[in-house]
């Protein structure tokens, strides 16, 4: 047992020293480097912040446990669409059309008001000081953590947007019902790998689906008139009992990694291996040799994974941060100040 640890240690305390170099300054919004963009940013001006957001994602997490997975997907669709600026969570304005009520978010992404919530106490501990971007983020990390993920560390200083775009979200959020190369091309134009594409897609180890977004596998793949091949017998039989061919289904749920759904861990690459994934698009990583090697490789190697997530996650909350006079920090994050 004490070699176990001592090695799990290990692998934390290099996994931490690997990343830092990517959080110590990051080019921010106008291409300049940002100094005063890194993972100490709030140590004086709000020292009380990872204990605020760790208790709001606990709280909520203990009444909710889909929370975690919610939060995380939501930090993901704000950075995915012009950058990390927390506009997915804008309210309409008679300005703008906002990201919530984008197809891929509408009726589907959730914990608006848990970050909210939180907000509202930073702001009573910390007036006016910390970004809601920066507690998005925090509360994503936190969520990865709840569920038995892996710690990664995180620039702050970040600030809010002034706007949002419905049609953005739409157009660059990825889809499940797009082909691999769409969804690689669309990470690809923010500056993300393939390795980023395998990686990020795990986070699919928690978290529940909409029977819409997935049941064209269960009955009439393609207009076949047949259920997807590549989904295995099995599963599918399990699958059309919970998400029967009939449009009062469309919002019921299932989960995305069966065999572990509230749990952080690399199952969802199993799956994937066993043919029992439950988006297309997840299942699509084993249709490409380059990608379907990565999953192979996570599948058998836990470590792997969290280690590589890690890194994954910190390029992905550093884009297209906003600093100086091009943002600013909201008093309410549902609305610009």
């Amino acid at each position: 047992m004490a070699i176990t640890r001592f090695s799990y240690s290990t692998f934390l305390a290099l996994l931490y020293l690997s990343l830092l170099h990517l959080v110590t300054s990051f080019p921010s919004s106008n291409g300049q480097i940002d100094y005063n963009y890194n993972y100490n940013y709030y140590d004086s001006s709000c020292p009380r912040l990872g204990m605020i957001v760790k208790y709001g994602v606990w709280a909520a997490f203990k009444n909710d446990t889909r929370i975690a997975a919610s939060l995380l997907r939501l930090h993901f669709h704000d950075c995915f669409v012009n950058g990390c600026d927390a506009s997915i969570l804008l309210d309409d304005t008679i300005n703008f059309r906002g990201e919530k009520n984008a197809l891929p978010n509408r009726n589907s992404a959730r914990g608006y008001e848990v970050i909210e919530s939180i907000k509202a106490d930073v702001e009573k501990a910390c007036p006016s000081t910390v970004s809601c971007v920066d507690i998005l983020a925090l509360a994503a990390r936190e969520s990865v953590l709840l569920s038995g993920g892996p710690y990664y560390p995180l620039s702050l200083g970040g600030l809010d947007g002034l706007t949002a775009s419905e049609k953005a979200a739409n157009e660059q959020l990825p889809s499940p019902f797009e082909p691999l190369e769409n969804i690689t091309a669309k990470f690809a134009s923010k500056g993300l790998d393939i390795k980023d594409v395998v990686v990020l897609s795990g986070a699919h180890t928690i978290g529940f689906a909409q029977c819409f977004s997935f049941k064209r596998r269960l009955f009439d793949f393609k207009g076949t008139g047949k259920p997807d091949p590549t989904l295995d017998s099995s599963a599918v039989a399990n699958l059309q009992g919970t998400c029967p061919n009939k449009d009062a289904s469309n919002s019921k749920l299932a989960p995305l990694d069966s065999a572990s759904t509230y749990r952080f861990d690399n199952a969802y690459y199993v799956n994937l291996v066993n043919r029992t994934g439950l988006l297309e698009s997840d299942q699509a990583l084993m249709g490409d040799s380059k990608t379907a090697a990565m999953v192979t490789a996570y599948s058998s190697n836990s470590y792997l994974f969290s280690a590589d997530f890690a890194s994954s996650m910190v390029k992905m909350s550093n884009l297209g941060i906003l600093t100086g006079s091009n943002g600013q920090i909201r008093k309410k994050c549902g609305s610009v100040n």
